[in-house]
């Protein structure tokens, strides 16, 4: 009995020793510090949340390995650019020698101007504007690009006989949605889709949408094209209930985060449809799995953001691991070897398998069709 507690005392030993050697490794430059911005307080809070919880689920599945290892680290943007750059610079202070971006597109806008002068890596995981990487080598999305977007979502819509008159109401001050309405019109002409409505709305006018709505409904739309963020959409839903307007809707990756959103009724989001890479229902292990851990942790069912900034972490880990590079090197160093990595390699993850990037930061990957029943995603093909 007396050896039996001397063996569990010198194991307890030799655990603590271990654990703290693990943190000292980590507080002496053994880990790749890894930054990100992200609305984590604000109206996008949803977006900025899921991506953080994300990430940090990635990071800590990847330290438990033993292998390369990442100390992760959220700055709050709030949604905003001028908050944008300074969150980024203090996590330059801190030593960010890769980054994830920012996860919105206004504040991406202006901290990828920074990644590509500083030359720190970033791959953000749902800022989809192409403005975010057009002209910067070293900034990658693992989301689809708005033009990819609104014309995938054309093609959906055509290929599914989704609608035969279709209305769109676009936010004309967000590049977002401008750039999603852009191709989306460009690929509905293409495509002979009849759009018989198109209603716009900017900041400081977003509260009252019966005017786009009566417009639509008198034109006899069936099918509302929604490229927005999930708060506008709320109103519109409901604004739409209210008056007896029961089109089909269709919206995008911004919309995902409605069911969870504060004060909104789910059931109004009954029938909408989006494509998203990602789908939290699929039986593919990994996936399980994810969703499983993400439930338990957060208390609910996670959306394409977190999935998406859980699969750029992965992604960094492989091409680091391909590229051989160590904590040690420069921001510089490890700029170049990642724009080497993503440009060559392919990747499986929760959002996409055979995931590629071309020399413009853009990723190749499919997106599935979804839609809304008894407040689930559920999918379509």
């Amino acid at each position: 009995m007396k050896n039996t507690k001397k063996l569990i005392s010198f194991i307890m030993v030799v655990t603590m020793i271990l654990a703290l050697c693990s943190v000292s490794a980590l507080a002496d430059g053994e880990a790749f510090k890894l930054g990100a911005t992200g609305p984590l307080t604000g109206g996008a809070a949803i977006y900025g949340n899921a991506a953080a919880n994300g990430a940090q689920i990635a990071v800590d599945e990847i330290n438990a390995e033993g292998g390369i290892q990442f100390e992760l680290k959220y700055e709050d943007d709030a949604h905003d650019a001028e908050k944008a750059v300074n969150a980024y610079n203090a996590l330059k202070d801190w030593g960010m020698q890769i980054s994830l971006g920012s996860v919105t597109s206004a504040p991406a806008n202006a901290t990828s101007a920074e990644n590509f002068a500083d030359r720190i890596f970033a791959l953000t995981p749902s800022a989809s504007a192409p403005t975010v990487i057009d002209g910067k080598d070293n900034v990658f999305q693992m989301c689809f690009a708005d033009p990819n977007q609104g014309g995938a979502s054309a093609q959906y819509i055509s290929d599914m006989a989704l609608g035969s008159k279709i209305a769109i109401i676009w936010k004309n001050d967000e590049d977002y949605s401008t750039g999603i309405r852009n191709s989306f019109v460009t690929k509905a002409e293409e495509l002979g889709l009849e759009i018989v409505s198109e209603t716009t709305f900017a900041a400081g006018n977003d509260t009252d949408f019966s005017v786009q709505l009566t417009e639509a409904q008198n034109a006899g739309a069936d099918l509302v094209f929604l490229p927005m963020y999930y708060q506008p959409a709320s109103l519109i839903l409901s604004q739409a209930a209210a008056m007896g307007y029961a089109p089909k809707w269709f919206g995008v990756d911004g919309m995902d985060g409605i069911l969870t959103m504060e004060g909104f009724d789910p059931t109004m989001a009954e029938g909408v449809m989006l494509l998203t890479p990602f789908n939290a229902d699929s039986e593919d292990e990994a996936t399980v799995a994810f969703v499983e851990k993400y439930q338990e942790l957060y208390n609910e069912v996670p959306n394409q953001f977190a999935a998406d900034a859980y699969d750029c972490v992965y992604a960094l880990k492989q091409a680091l691991e391909a590229a051989g590079a160590t904590p040690d090197m420069t921001n510089e160093e490890l700029n170049d070897l990642m724009i080497e990595q993503f440009t060559s390699m392919t990747f499986d993850g929760l959002t996409g398998d055979g995931m590629t990037w071309d020399s413009t930061g853009a990723v190749s990957k499919s997106p599935k069709g979804m839609v809304i029943e008894n407040g689930v995603y559920v999918g379509l093909d």
